[in-house]
């Protein structure tokens, strides 16, 4: 689902996703974002001066609401969220009759989550870091220095060391890789010690690369805008 709909259109959206898939059943279903959109065809709907129409009618619970039927009818096993906050997660989860399943954000060693993570483990919900890598964007936590230096001691990659620090620390993968190599590179992860989990945990930079949480808008934008 690209956009949080209106309740009466998760059904049609659903089926449409489905179509696509070739499919007539899904183990999960998630929605894009916590923000409902304009109705229509455009999937980034936007004024002339690049500004997004919202559709500021709709509630992210009645949407929960619709994809709950979807449940109960079958037609997909489990449903969760994307691009949610922890704050935004609370009042769906503790009023939500199918809790969310999983949860889908963006997380690395300069966006942990930790207290996003730390509620999903303690209610059994899958915490599912997207840009583990940080998009790959650069300057960003390829190219740190502390994960450069732990790359370098335990005979990894940087990329390796950072997929082995998310898996440690409890979390699901979501990756891109663009070529085979880079996927059998993603593939060849094995735990790195203990003390060196610890030093990335005491990275101080934050950098969100994906700003849809805050305005709706997909897509990465570069390190210090």
């Amino acid at each position: 689902m690209e956009h949080q709909p209106p309740p009466e259109r998760v059904e049609p959206a659903f089926e449409a996703s489905l179509d696509r898939l070739g499919l007539d059943y899904l183990d999960l279903y998630l929605s894009h974002t916590p923000f409902a959109f304009q109705p229509g065809d455009d999937q980034d709907p936007r004024d002339q001066n690049g500004n997004i129409f919202y559709d500021r009618g709709v509630t992210l619970f009645e949407t929960w609401r619709a994809m709950e039927s979807l449940v109960d009818q079958g037609k997909c096993r489990a449903i969760g969220l994307s691009d949610i906050t922890l704050d935004g997660l609370l009042p769906i989860f503790d009023s939500a009759r199918i809790k969310p399943a999983v949860v889908q954000v963006e997380a690395h060693p300069y966006l942990p989550e930790t207290e996003l993570l730390e509620f999903c483990k303690q209610r059994d919900v899958v915490f599912l870091a997207f840009a583990p890598l940080g998009h790959g964007l650069r300057p960003g936590p390829l190219d740190d220095p502390v994960i450069s230096a732990i790359a370098a001691r335990t005979g990894k990659t940087a990329a390796q060391v950072l997929l082995a620090w998310a898996v440690q620390r409890g979390t699901a993968l979501l990756t891109t890789p663009k070529t085979a190599a880079r996927a059998r590179e993603n593939f060849d992860i094995s735990a790195i010690p203990d003390e060196a989990l610890e030093e990335i945990n005491r990275i101080q930079t934050r950098q969100r690369f994906n700003e849809v949480v805050k305005t709706g808008s997909p897509g990465f934008i570069p390190q210090g805008r």
